[in-house]
């Protein structure tokens, strides 16, 4: 890898394509790109997220979530190859029962907000499941392994139970949606 990324503009995509990890090219447009850019964006939020303040447990997940978002990419680059296994879904499986056992069951919709860190953590879920939805979008047009879309579901509704934890860790609670509240 070395060598593959020290020429960053190479001009090779200035006619409207780009390079796939095979060596193929694509439109920009194509939805492989999109769906690329969609984890890439993702993965950029997480980012962000890392910036609060957050238990270092929750810290070092959110790492590893994000070097599995960048295979997810890697195996998204490249059709017909696999990065995201089994392994890794179950992984997101253990961490919502490990998060949604220390939360009070929910009676109510809540809205995405709270505690800044807990916002952020909602913008990733959005993302996360725009960036599924080109996955199903994807996997119709093409062959893709089964893993990614699982993962990036399982990915969503983990942000969901983050943003509450993280609204609790910083002393708050939900913020939940009144329905019969005064409109107008």
């Amino acid at each position: 890898m070395g060598n593959r990324l020290s020429k960053i503009a190479t001009r090779t995509g200035d006619n409207g394509t780009t390079g796939l990890g095979d060596g193929s090219r694509t439109e920009k447009d194509s939805i492989r790109v999109h769906t690329l850019g969609e984890v890439d964006e993702l993965n950029s939020f997480v980012g962000l997220l890392l910036c609060e303040d957050m238990p270092d447990d929750l810290r070092e997940e959110l790492v590893s979530i994000q070097h599995d978002l960048f295979d997810l990419g890697g195996e998204l680059c490249i059709p017909g190859y696999q990065l995201i296994t089994d392994a890794h879904v179950e992984r997101l499986d253990a961490l919502l029962e490990k998060y949604n056992a220390t939360l009070p069951a929910l009676q109510d919709f809540i809205l995405p907000a709270g505690s800044r860190a807990a916002a952020v953590a909602h913008l990733c879920r959005t993302v996360c499941r725009r960036a599924e939805r080109s996955i199903v979008s994807l996997g119709r047009e093409e062959k893709i392994n089964e893993h990614p879309r699982q993962y990036v579901n399982r990915l969503s509704d983990l942000m969901f139970v983050l943003s509450r934890v993280l609204n609790r860790f910083a002393g708050g609670s939900d913020v939940l949606w009144q329905n019969d509240r005064k409109r107008g």
